[in-house]
């Protein structure tokens, strides 16, 4: 999987919806699913960065993305329904979608974890994909041959003093990727469920998780999608409520 070699026409037709698409491993999985012929959903909160992935995208030559300005950290459940009911009106279905978006919070004791930080980061982390997976099961469930990806981490596997908010939530998406995959993992539909640990990557989040480490000794984004791509293909029917990781351990 960590070596996969994507078809170039892997994503052709597909419908895809890429959360935290602004920035990071988002932005660069948004516009190699792109690349590979899927039409791309872009959500995030920053509407200028997504508009950037837009165009990027566009110049390219790939097909017309489409963009869901989102705060996942306020948007409420029926914000999530009508998202929903707009990319059913616009496309009639939904064949992935990549649960990216995240933040970090703090790294101190539990006994110091401002309650308001603790609550905003497992509103963003953990509740909202639930939210907006909830409301895309419908949609989901239209495609022939449907993947979701829960972005995880390793103290989301085992956890480590001080990671606090952020383990916690990592640990809420490992059950609720869990929980989905046996409860969609049916005769009627092609719905498969995993989660996904990047690893140590080149991004915002981990300089400001790690600031003393040397940023270039991680590989960047575009190393890792290999197996964005596989998971996210039809080359993966069958593989469903795996804890996977992208990089090698």
């Amino acid at each position: 999987m960590q070596d996969y070699q994507a078809p170039a026409d892997l994503l052709k037709d597909r419908i895809i919806l890429v959360t935290g698409a602004g920035s990071g491993i988002g932005r660069v999985a948004a516009k190699t699913y792109a690349a590979h012929g899927a039409t791309v959903i872009l959500l995030g909160r920053t509407t200028s960065k997504l508009e950037e992935v837009y165009d990027e995208i566009e110049a390219a030559g790939h097909p017309q993305p489409a963009i869901v300005p989102l705060n996942l950290e306020g948007a409420a459940v029926k914000e999530y329904e009508e998202m929903a009911m707009t990319i059913e009106e616009t496309f009639g279905r939904l064949d992935g979608v990549l649960h990216n978006a995240g933040i970090l919070g703090t790294r101190s004791p539990v006994e110091l974890y401002d309650p308001e930080t603790w609550n905003k980061v497992m509103q963003v982390n953990a509740t909202a994909p639930f939210l907006l997976t909830r409301a895309v099961i419908p949609l989901l469930r239209q495609s022939d041959s449907a993947s979701v990806i829960f972005t995880s981490s390793g103290v989301g596997r085992r956890a480590k003093a001080y990671w606090g908010a952020y383990a916690v939530s990592k640990f809420a998406l490992e059950g609720l990727s869990q929980l989905l995959s046996e409860e969609l993992d049916d005769d009627r539909h092609n719905i498969r469920v995993n989660s996904l640990n990047p690893g140590a990557t080149r991004t915002n989040m981990r300089a400001h998780a790690y600031p003393a480490e040397n940023p270039q000794q991680n590989p960047a984004p575009e190393e890792i999608m290999p197996i964005y791509l596989y998971l996210m293909g039809r080359d993966s029917d069958g593989v469903n409520g795996q804890q996977l990781d992208a990089q090698p351990k």
